[in-house]
């Protein structure tokens, strides 16, 4: 069966580049179709495997800066590949509307999506861009004939595959489409019992749209030390904006290794999960693996894999008081690392990959 993987693009390394990773595990010859890559840890990640750029990855500054002012040219880009040699293309599909390709002969499209395009649809994305009056105007005329390719794109896909229920009831919103759900691939460490230390714990790129705000604010109210590894992406700001209003208590970690995150996610006495529509939300499952609770906000992704009062906590409301009251209810209830852990296991790399490829070979069959 001759597969070709196609994905968004390859820069910054999150939940969509975990999937595009065990994909090309599982089918390690498929070649990765790509609209451009630029350095970093996701890049260093994919290197030694057959990653096919298109013709804008070699435009001066259009993998650094102008991909998203210039993301009109999606539908040019994408449909500037062959895929007609192959049997089935797999898309890893997120805010570049990477599906619906035009040149694929006979070959059964499979999209997996990670979400309909937030920017699009209306949902947060990582940069404010609404508060600019010149760049909102722009966006919006972009956007009235995007929505437009964007739907007759989702039409020419064969099979939906959502990341999960949240993110499939927007597919059929907007797509009229229905969707299987096959959750993300999780890797569980092997059981072992780790020495909880008194630090709060968030895992993510630090950008706009993620709560991060809350988080910090939460932290800094109650004067309890809160842990935050990842780095800046994209065009925001947020990390100048996030250390300004910091306390003491509040540390930034940067880029650390699998080994450093593993160790942090064990100790943590508890995970923050506060962006208030998460697509799904990989890292809380991520914690549950390594035996830590999680704080989570009650929307979207986290709905489907924390367990209140089980593996966690949630919060109702996008507020640091509603946070806060999160926490110290939290505090009040002994959770089972072993419990937070069988939790995760339906999240497993193992199941991921038992999933897709039966979906993959089932219809692949069908004409």
């Amino acid at each position: 069966m001759r597969i070709a993987i196609v994905h968004d693009y390859i820069g910054e390394y999150g939940g969509a580049e975990r999937v595009l990773e065990a994909l090309s595990g599982i089918w390690p010859d498929a070649p990765i179709y790509t609209a451009f890559w630029r350095p970093g840890e996701a890049w260093n990640r994919f290197k030694g495997k057959d990653v096919r750029v298109s013709w804008a990855h070699y435009v001066p500054f259009f993998a650094t800066k102008l991909h998203s002012p210039l993301r009109f040219l999606a539908p040019l880009i994408w449909n500037s590949f062959d895929f007609s040699g192959y049997d089935v293309i797999l898309g890893s599909a997120s805010w570049y509307i990477t599906k619906g390709f035009v040149k694929k002969g006979s070959a059964k499209e499979i999209c997996y999506c990670h979400t309909p395009p937030r920017w699009l649809y209306g949902y947060s994305t990582s940069i404010e861009w609404q508060k600019h009056a010149f760049v909102r105007w722009y966006a919006m005329i972009v956007g009235f004939f995007m929505r437009q390719y964007d739907w007759k794109a989702a039409q020419r896909v064969d099979y939906f595959i959502a990341n999960s229920q949240n993110t499939a009831r927007r597919i059929h919103k907007f797509y009229r489409r229905d969707a299987a759900v096959i959750y993300p691939p999780v890797t569980i460490p092997p059981e072992k019992k780790v020495k909880k230390e008194d630090y709060y714990l968030v895992i993510s790129r630090i950008v706009g749209g993620k709560g991060l705000e809350l988080a910090v604010a939460a932290a800094t109210q109650l004067g309890v030390r809160l842990k935050i590894a990842g780095v800046p992406a994209g065009y925001a700001s947020e990390l100048k904006k996030l250390t300004a209003h910091a306390g003491e208590t509040v540390e930034f970690l940067g880029h650390v290794s699998d080994e450093e995150l593993i160790r942090l996610y064990a100790g943590a006495r508890a995970f923050l999960a506060t962006s208030s529509d998460e697509d799904f939300g990989i890292t809380p499952v991520e914690a549950m693996a390594n035996g830590t609770p999680v704080i989570a906000f009650r929307g979207g992704g986290y709905r489907e894999s924390v367990i209140e009062g089980v593996t966690g906590v949630f919060f109702d409301k996008p507020t640091v008081a509603s946070l806060v009251s999160a926490i110290a209810a939290s505090q009040n209830i002994r959770f089972s690392p072993h419990v937070c852990r069988t939790q995760a296991q339906k999240f497993s790399r193992e199941r991921f990959v038992q999933e897709i490829e039966q979906f993959v070979r089932l219809h692949r069959a069908k004409r």
